[in-house]
């Protein structure tokens, strides 16, 4: 199991390849990291036979899901992978969408210990990160350089297959879209995400702000960058 650098992906959603590769109907979905809800909506109206349990670890997030009252196969909880609030084996799947190298490197073990936990036998886990590499990368790696913690989390998905927990199911890497209208989406989006303080300058600020018009524009005037990310599955042993 190899982290690989490849040319030449397919742009898909995580979303698309959940679709064509995990049982989504009539399941227990745990979502870790559900951040702002936003693919949890997706999967809530596109598999309204799915139960989702959506959990984030940042308070002022979670506040903020909690008013989401249309989504009525969604249960918002606050909670981190190192602690789930869960029974043992209730649920059948797990995603977790670029939120893995977010955990602190410490908890990496304990929360694969959890998940594992509270998937059923042959439970799938689905692990979507983002490579090291690319445009917006170079943009983030500005106030936010994330390459020893991405570096960190692959790891930790290799020791846990090769401990024995759970076994590769496949390994997919693709390119992923970010859109921003312009460079006051992308400051709410990325810079002012409560997740994270990134306590960036004046100086720094109009730095990224360079760096991000110095990206080609679309049509529309929009700013698109094709992100490299890698998927693994793993099923529970």
């Amino acid at each position: 199991m190899q982290l690989i650098q490849k040319t030449g992906l397919t742009e898909f959603s995580d979303q698309q390849l959940m679709a064509e590769k995990l049982h989504m109907n009539n399941a227990h979905l745990l979502e870790l990291g559900c951040g702002a809800a936003l693919v949890t909506r997706k999967l809530a109206e596109a598999y309204p036979s799915t139960r989702i349990t959506a959990a984030e670890v940042d308070r002022v997030q979670h506040d903020k899901n909690l008013q989401i009252d249309d989504l009525p196969n969604v249960d918002f909880i606050l909670a981190g992978m190192q602690d789930i609030p869960l029974p043992d084996g209730s649920a059948d799947l797990v995603i977790m969408l670029k939120s893995l190298h977010h955990v602190p490197i410490e908890l990496l073990s304990q929360g694969f210990r959890e998940i594992h936990r509270v998937l059923k036998n042959s439970g799938r886990v689905y692990i979507s990160e983002p490579v090291f590499d690319g445009a917006f990368n170079e943009i983030l790696k500005m106030f936010n350089n994330e390459e020893q913690v991405r570096k960190s989390a692959f790891e930790a998905i290799k020791q846990e297959v090769n401990s024995g927990r759970f076994d590769l199911v496949e390994e997919i890497h693709f390119l992923s879209r970010s859109q921003f209208d312009d460079f006051k989406a992308f400051e709410e989006r990325i810079l002012n995400a409560t997740h994270s303080e990134f306590n960036v300058s004046a100086e720094l600020k109009q730095a990224v702000m360079n760096k991000f018009n110095q990206h080609s524009a679309a049509s529309d005037g929009s700013r698109v960058f094709l992100n490299p990310m890698r998927v693994d599955i793993l099923a529970k042993v």
